[in-house]
């Protein structure tokens, strides 16, 4: 008589799984990511403190924490002695030479650690998941030849580094380039003395200005008189571009991560709650959706943010909190329509009714069985999306609204520097538009690469994939 085996039990087959995984190999792995955290730890810190209204004291602290890959390690300001080169700068480099050696290191660091990231990726599917096949395989094996999707990736992921570690980056603070500059002071050798001078940065930013006129323009990749070196140039004010570009960066991506957060998490819950439920309760979401849709999004924005510009929502991070909250609140139905059609399809497959017939509760119903199939819809008109919130936050800049100066915003730079765009100062308007149009580009190609990833998983009429599907595995 034939004995009939009975299924491994999961618990001993993961087990038995985990036994065979060479601890040697997480463990290097783990060792490696402290290595590589450590040094930059402080950085990382400083991008939370400053990204939350965690007030002065805090980001005080958080300025405290030592930064291996920082202004302080590799100075870049200094002072050309005659005979003597170069005195201040790391290694007696040139200040050309220290920034862009700064930004070379700190760009190949945020390289290595997407790398490291990807590596334990690869650790976890070869030797902890316990499926050896799952649908996001096929997505990342079909990314990978997507070549206009990789050049989205590419400007993104540049893009997320410029703004995670923008106080490293440029060649001066914010302190000192436009909050308080008449507080610190520069060294500079004077020609007619021939001795070293001290100098207010406040005066020498009004000696360096750029005005689009001979003797008032600092173009970029040059210095001033007082040896400083501007890789963007200058603005009419004299202060640093470069600083304020790239901790405008910081800024858009805290507004449109915040805002795209808050209304992917509404339109998921919603779309979720339309499919399982529908009827009623759908067509109820439905008239909120077309009533938030049918009202000028650009006009809702600017009129909400001028009436709540004297509450205390316009006092979280100088007023882009109170700009991702309203992008938010207007910009769910668009991401409510994506993903609900997906939805709906998946709530009329037999799995869910499976579900239902086991007693498993709607909550869970909803995010075991019909929620991992929305999240790829998700996240492509997500990336999309979030290039629209850049721009709208730019032009609510050049509009003289969003966020409240000195914080630097992208739109407000274009905004300055349009009165001199057929000028000599062309480059004040021009560098920080092109960079909108660049990062907006990135995460459009991004999404598509991302939506053609995705695609062959994501036809319902493919038998195969909605057994996958109905799995609800996920990489």
């Amino acid at each position: 008589m034939t004995e009939t085996s009975s299924p491994p039990d999961v618990d001993t087959t993961v087990q038995t799984r985990l036994d065979r995984v060479p601890t040697s190999v997480t463990r290097a792995w783990l060792v490696g990511a402290v290595l590589l955290i450590l040094p930059e730890v402080g950085a990382l810190i400083q991008f939370a403190v400053s990204a939350l209204p965690l007030g002065e004291t805090a980001v005080a602290v958080a300025d405290r924490i030592p930064v291996l890959l920082s202004r302080e390690t590799i100075p870049n300001q200094g002072t050309l002695v005659p005979g003597e080169g170069w005195q201040g700068t790391f290694l007696g480099l040139s200040p050309a030479m220290a920034w862009g050696l700064r930004v070379g290191l700190i760009y190949v660091y945020g390289a290595l650690c997407l790398y490291w990231i990807w590596r334990g990726y690869l650790l976890y599917r070869n030797r902890y998941r316990t499926a050896s096949w799952t649908p996001f395989d096929d997505v990342v094996s079909r990314f990978r030849g997507h070549r206009w999707g990789q050049f989205g990736l590419i400007v993104v992921l540049a893009f997320l580094i410029l703004a995670v570690f923008a106080p490293a980056l440029g060649p001066t603070t914010l302190e000192q380039n436009a909050i308080d500059p008449y507080s610190y002071e520069l060294d500079y050798y004077d020609e007619e003395t021939g001795d070293i001078e001290t100098i207010t940065v406040g005066t020498a930013n009004t000696d360096t200005t750029s005005q689009g006129i001979d003797g008032r323009n600092v173009s970029p990749l040059t210095y001033d008189q007082y040896d400083r070196f501007h890789p963007f140039g200058t603005l009419p004010s004299g202060q640093d571009l470069f600083t304020q570009v790239a901790l405008g960066a910081r800024v858009s991506l805290f507004i449109g991560l915040l805002a795209i957060t808050i209304s992917g998490v509404v339109a998921t819950s919603l779309a979720l709650i339309s499919a399982y439920y529908g009827g009623l309760v759908d067509l109820a979401i439905v008239l909120v959706s077309d009533a938030t849709q049918s009202l000028p999004q650009l006009l809702v924005v600017i009129l909400l943010s001028v009436v709540l510009s004297q509450t205390w929502l316009a006092g979280l991070y100088s007023g882009g909190g109170l700009l991702a909250l309203i992008f938010a609140l207007t910009g769910w139905p668009s991401l409510w329509r994506a993903v609900r059609g997906p939805a709906l399809q998946v709530s009329e497959r037999t799995w869910v009714d499976a579900a239902d017939s086991y007693g498993l509760a709607p909550r869970t119903t909803m995010r075991r069985h019909i929620l991992p199939y929305i999240v790829g819809y998700l996240m492509v008109y997500a990336s999309m999306s979030l290039g629209g919130i850049i721009i709208g936050v730019s032009g609510l800049s050049f509009l003289g609204l969003g966020v409240s100066p000195p914080t630097p915003e992208w739109g407000r730079l274009v905004d300055v520097g349009q009165p001199l765009l057929t000028t000599m100062s062309w480059h004040i308007a021009v560098i920080p538009g092109a960079l909108i149009v660049i990062v907006v580009t990135g995460f459009n190609a991004l999404g598509d690469g991302v939506r053609d990833a995705i695609d062959a998983e994501t036809d319902l009429t493919s038998e195969e994939e909605t057994s996958a599907a109905a799995s609800g595995a996920g990489g």
